[in-house]
């Protein structure tokens, strides 16, 4: 995933560097294994720092986590599918399996355990009116508008850039999860040109 700007800064704020290692841990262990003093002592806070900044305790702190992670993961889209209108080669097909390339590297870098942390908090969380199962659809819904918005600037009619782009995120979301269990990069990497031949049926 791309870092946000948060990530990037040389001296981070407490409450940014607390975000950004709830992430981090989220996306290693899920929502349920992290704990909120883990949080603490990996972003070097004190655990009444984190309360000052979420005085909802964990859940907030997740929340602030995982749309952290969502606008991580929605840059990597906007980037990896940049140029759908014709300023790159191949097409709106060939960006999206490239965007799967580049999620099947960064999961066997990572020794498959950095796989999407919005997938594993909304798996821990079904069935909860919760604020982490909002957050979650939320950053679902972010992902298929841009994928729908880049389908629609190279030439899909509204409607079926819409479906795919449901089908694009709901299909690299499931190989996302598949690679890191069975440890290998040919799930992503599959989904990533079945995609691409969907995509270039209606491009």
């Amino acid at each position: 995933m791309a870092h946000s700007s948060a990530a990037k800064s040389a001296n981070p704020s407490t409450r940014d560097r607390i975000v950004v290692v709830a992430a981090r841990l989220i996306q290693r262990q899920g929502y349920v294994g992290t704990g909120i003093k883990q949080i603490a002592k990996e972003a070097d806070a004190t655990l009444g720092s984190v309360y000052h900044f979420f005085p909802g305790g964990k859940e907030a702190v997740a929340v602030a986590a995982l749309a952290h992670s969502a606008e991580e993961f929605a840059q990597l889209l906007r980037e990896g599918l940049e140029g759908l209108d014709g300023d790159r080669d191949g097409g709106p097909g060939a960006a999206i399996e490239r965007c799967a390339g580049e999620l099947a590297v960064a999961l066997r870098e990572s020794g498959w355990v950095d796989g999407c942390p919005v997938t594993a908090a909304a798996l821990e969380t079904l069935g909860t009116d919760s604020e982490i199962q909002r957050v979650c659809a939320e950053a679902l819904r972010g992902w298929e508008r841009i994928v729908e918005e880049r389908l629609t600037a190279a030439g899909l009619a509204p409607g079926d850039a819409r479906e795919l782009a449901t089908t694009v995120i709901s299909t690299l979301e499931g190989a996302e999860v598949t690679a890191q269990v069975s440890r290998s990069e040919e799930p992503l990497r599959a989904a990533g040109r079945q995609l691409a031949r969907l995509v270039g049926t209606y491009a």
